[in-house]
């Protein structure tokens, strides 16, 4: 009977069991969903808000004031009417109502590691590691310039490669950096070291003659990490015993510098001042024809024909007409300078006359770091409006970059590179060589209205 009235009891009180073990179940399921919730609200990007006074659209031109950028983590999230963007708990906000806000700008030739002393016989003195230290006070000047992002064309020794991995790392402020390593040159070439007596017997880095050879350098340079091919078509200009107008690569070796490099995922630029060696640069497909500035007709055609992008590099000519005399510039480079800044504005405005692709680039070694931004007014004094000049350092360089990389605009998706100025830029480009406020992937590195 005892055993009897326990089933019975046990029969009366399972429904309330059941019940009781439902209502512990349930409060588990929604602890575990605040659990869950609290650590997805932890591994949740940062979110920032920029309200500013005007952003500048660069692919339209259109200037749209009292917006809101939202950026979460490394990148933007949304851009819209400030009024549309209600804060949330946890935001950062910066507030920049007089601000004109920009993608932050692209420079697709820099030498951070070098200073315009380093190209002469005072740079036999300097050690790959101070060049990297170097690199280190020259990129942080960039950065504070507005370029966010740079292409860097050349180092001894890999030395950039080391700069953008300190960068990428955290341990040195600078730019992104698409680093080539040392450029790819024939023996005595304008990427040659020339300033040694022949006892010594040194190459430059990136030397190598013939199709095997030029196919071995590619892959020995992309091995030891450069995200870009560095090739010069002719001779240069601070360069000694070598002549800007003539072709150095034969147009073999450069095509099959351009198959391997294309092959393994990286872009090529070329060096290139005489027309002949623009031609044969374009001809073998590299994505980039640097400097340019002895083209020709023909050449300019063959680079709109196959769709090769011009970086001028023509501050540096403002520059140096200028400074030239009181200058660093080796005396047996004197003239090949005064030779190359006389033709240099006339042979790429009409590249510009005919509808070329233009990315910037300035050759900043060649005059201080920093001075980036110079480089629009002299793209606008040679007919281009400001809007497309500005579009030459930002959906251009992004463009020429590739989609790897996502820079260029201020759209959702892309990276939170951003950069502010007073006032319009597509009204007075130079603006922009006073940059005011600068992020970076989401991180403030400049912020001159902070202090008003």
């Amino acid at each position: 009977m005892k055993l009897f009235k326990h089933s019975k009891s046990y029969a009366r009180t399972s429904p309330e069991i059941s019940r009781w073990g439902a209502g512990f179940v349930a409060i588990l399921m929604i602890l575990a969903g605040m659990a869950i919730t609290t650590v997805a609200q932890a591994q949740a990007p940062k979110r920032t808000v920029i309200r500013a006074g005007r952003v500048l659209n660069v692919r339209t031109g259109e200037l749209r004031a009292n917006q809101a950028i939202v950026i979460e983590g490394d990148k933007i999230s949304q851009l819209s009417p400030s009024a549309e963007v209600r804060a949330a708990v946890g935001d950062t906000t910066i507030d920049l109502p007089d601000a004109t806000l920009l993608p932050g700008l692209i420079d697709m030739h820099t030498h951070l590691t070098f200073e315009l002393s380093s190209l002469s016989y005072e740079g036999l003195k300097i050690s790959t590691a101070r060049e990297a230290l170097h690199g280190a006070r020259n990129a942080r000047r960039t950065l504070e310039a507005g370029f966010t992002t740079v292409r860097n064309l050349g180092a001894k020794d890999y030395a950039d490669i080391a700069l953008r991995d300190a960068i990428n790392d955290g341990d040195v402020i600078g730019p992104r950096i698409v680093a080539s390593g040392p450029a790819m040159g024939i023996t005595g070439g304008h990427c040659d070291e020339n300033l040694l007596p022949p006892a010594f017997h040194f190459q430059g880095g990136g030397v190598a003659d013939g199709v095997e050879a030029v196919q071995h350098k590619v892959r020995e340079i992309i091995k030891y990490g450069a995200d870009v091919i560095k090739i010069c078509a002719t001779g240069g200009v601070l360069s000694k015993g070598d002549d800007p107008n003539a072709s150095q690569y034969t147009l073999e070796e450069m095509k099959a510098i351009v198959a391997d490099a294309h092959r393994l995922g990286r872009r090529v630029a070329a060096h290139a001042h005489g027309a002949e060696g623009v031609r044969w640069a374009s001809e073998a497909g590299v994505d980039s024809v640097e400097h340019g500035h002895l083209t020709d007709d023909a050449a300019i055609a063959t680079l709109k024909k196959n769709g090769t992008y011009l970086v001028p590099t023509l501050f540096l000519g403002e520059y140096m007409e200028k400074n030239l005399d009181r200058s660093d510039v080796p005396e047996y480079s004197k003239q090949k300078m005064r030779d190359v800044i006389a033709a240099m504005r006339k042979n790429v405005g009409k590249a510009f006359a005919a509808g070329v692709k233009v990315a910037l680039g300035t050759d900043a070694a060649v005059y201080p770091h920093g001075l980036n931004a110079g480089e629009l007014h002299v793209y606008v004094q040679l007919g281009m409006t400001p809007l497309a000049a500005i579009q030459t350092a930002t959906i251009n360089a992004s463009d020429l970059l590739g989609p790897k990389y996502l820079v260029g605009s201020l759209e959702a998706g892309k990276w939170a590179d951003v950069i502010a100025v007073d006032g319009d830029p597509t009204k007075d480009v130079t603006l922009l060589e006073h940059v005011k406020f600068v992020m970076k992937a989401g991180a403030v590195y400049k912020n001159e209205y902070a202090k008003r």
